[in-house]
């Protein structure tokens, strides 16, 4: 993504109403994001420094990202040196991707000294390192390994910038000694214009060479006039333009209008360059973090259905197995009735079966044991049978009541949105034993918050996020004359009419089975079966498990999901 050195310079100008801001809080939702809250009279802002390969950048945010109950140790290094100072100035070496934050501080001894948050935004070798008013190290977000980096970034040491790369300045050199450069080199225009000036990224080098030829012909005067016009954008209003793929996904941006593409991409001009890189990366960002979060659970239900799956088939064929055991019983009345036929030490013997029309029948014997004793062997087999069954019957039946609420666990993990609903979702795997309890003193949580809908007469409908939600919604703060509904044997979300026993309309009955299929894991199916009943016909057995319930009394609607957004 071209956030090059040029995009950085235009965002640093907008980033420059900050200073003389004072640091309120500072968090570190994840290892390579942070977010200082700035503010002063008559401004306040959130500053995002997001360090993740491929996606570093600096920009102020509205999005609010969810923060761990426990501050990583870098962010408790930046509290310490950062909380409550002031922000001088914010500064880029030239046009490399680098931003240098200073700040006013004041130290444990009540002195002012100032403080220097260096942003690196160098590709794979991202960075994040604070420093003391002598540009020494206090520490940086990925240390360097003593024995093989080219610069040593560790606690003590003195703070050098990177190497260059010997590129010119576009700012300082001067439009004409860039294209004087570009057309000494004698090489294809786009690769001679990346390799000459620093901060310009190749989408920014290809649009420049596709102005300079729609003027007719590429020549020096054709490209400083394009030059001269984008570099003048970069320190001026600029045109912050974000190209989307035809499917509504970002697929790129630039601080200027990019030509290039004529209408393959469609075009959304921002107001400034903040703007466009929080639309940028929000969607893709929110998407990524709950991945990352729900990534273990996911492992752990997908292994727990896998066990509960071959746990079952192994009983359904030891059930299947149990069914045969009348031919015990036979083969022990068949022994009793002929023990004088059977000799000591004999393998097997021949009787006729009184149960099958008196066909003769062979029996197998342990020869080392008596006549009497090879009888009571098969009764006993048979009584160890008829226990077996009953036993397997209802463990067969509590291994598939647990697969129908793994694989509703699993539904509810994938539907998730945010980083507290995955929470919610792991406190209740702890609390089925499926998970180890965390020991530590946890803090209050707070009410689950039920996605909202309004029905066309008013009516709100209500819809669980998860197994726990459900059972809050459909025991506690349901009425009995509301209105429930489900997916038919699917696993989903509980959704709540909240009519109290007045009468619903039937778009209200096909809105709320929509919404029950959309929450569900039939969300991409059609003419799917949603069941509805009032809630005082829904009874949760006494130790189910969270979200199981039972209905009578039901009627089913057939729908077709359609994505339908809260109010």
């Amino acid at each position: 993504m071209p956030f090059d050195g040029c995009f950085l310079r235009k965002t640093l100008r907008e980033l420059q109403v900050a200073t003389d801001s004072h640091v309120e809080k500072i968090y570190q939702p994840s290892k390579d994001e942070l977010v200082l809250l700035l503010r002063k009279k008559g401004f306040s802002a959130r500053l995002l420094i997001h360090m993740k390969p491929g996606s570093a950048r600096l920009h102020f945010t509205e999005s609010k990202v969810e923060n761990p109950q426990t501050p990583p140790m870098f962010c408790m290094l930046l509290r310490k040196h950062l909380s409550a100072a002031k922000l001088t100035d914010i500064t880029q070496p030239g046009t490399e991707r680098i931003a240098e934050l200073s700040f006013l501080a004041t130290n444990e001894m009540g002195d002012s000294v100032s403080r220097h948050l260096i942003c690196e935004f160098l590709g794979n070798k991202t960075n994040l390192i604070l420093t003391d008013e002598n540009g020494r190290i206090l520490d940086a977000l990925r240390r360097s390994d003593p024995e093989s980096a080219d610069r040593l970034l560790l606690p003590g040491a003195v703070y050098c910038y990177p190497s260059g790369q010997d590129k010119l300045d576009p700012f300082s050199a001067g439009v004409k000694t860039v294209v004087h450069a570009v057309f000494e080199k004698q090489d294809d225009p786009e690769r001679a214009l990346l390799h000459t000036v620093d901060g310009f990224s190749p989408l920014l080098c290809r649009e420049a060479v596709f102005r300079a030829e729609q003027t007719g012909v590429l020549s020096d005067t054709s490209f400083t006039g394009v030059l001269q016009g984008l570099f003048d954008e970069v320190d001026g209003k600029g045109c912050p333009t974000l190209l989307i793929k035809q499917d509504g996904t970002p697929a790129d941006f630039s601080y200027t209008d990019i030509l290039q593409y004529g209408n393959f991409y469609q075009k959304k001009q921002m107001s400034s360059c903040c703007e466009l890189l929080d639309a940028f990366y929000a969607e893709r960002e929110k998407a990524e973090r709950i991945r990352h979060a729900a990534g273990d659970m996911i492992r752990l239900t997908t292994q727990l259905l896998a066990r509960a799956e071959k746990r079952l088939a192994l009983r359904l064929q030891e059930l299947a197995a149990c069914r045969d055991r009348e031919k015990l019983r036979v083969c022990g009345e068949l022994l009793k009735a002929n023990l004088y036929l059977i000799q000591s030490g004999m393998p097997s013997v021949t009787v006729e079966n009184f149960y099958d029309e008196m066909r003769p029948v062979t029996i197998k014997l342990d020869p080392a044991l008596s006549p009497a004793k090879n009888a009571a062997r098969y009764f006993k087999e048979y009584k160890k049978s008829c226990t077996a069954e009953q036993t397997l019957a209802a463990l067969t039946e509590k291994d598939k009541t647990e697969l129908v609420y793994l694989e509703s666990v699993l539904d509810a993990i994938h539907r998730s949105e945010t980083t507290a609903e995955l929470s919610e979702i792991r406190e209740e795997l702890a609390l089925s034993g499926y998970l180890r309890q965390n020991q530590q003193r946890r803090k209050k949580e707070p009410s689950p918050v039920f996605r909202e809908y309004r029905s066309m007469e008013g009516y709100p409908i209500l819809v669980g996020k998860n197994n726990r939600q459900n059972d809050m919604l459909t025991t506690a703060v349901a009425a009995k004359n509301d209105l429930w509904f489900h997916v038919k044997n699917i696993p989903g979300s509980h959704v709540i009419v909240r009519c109290a026993g007045q009468p619903v309309s039937k778009e209200t009955l096909q809105f709320a089975a929509r919404l029950a299929a959309q929450n569900s894991k039939a969300a991409n199916s059609a003419n799917v079966p949603v069941d509805y009943t009032p809630v005082k016909f829904v009874k949760k057995p006494a130790g189910a498990k969270p979200g199981m319930v039972i209905y009578t009394t039901n009627q089913t609607l057939y729908v077709t999901p359609e994505k339908e957004e809260p109010v």
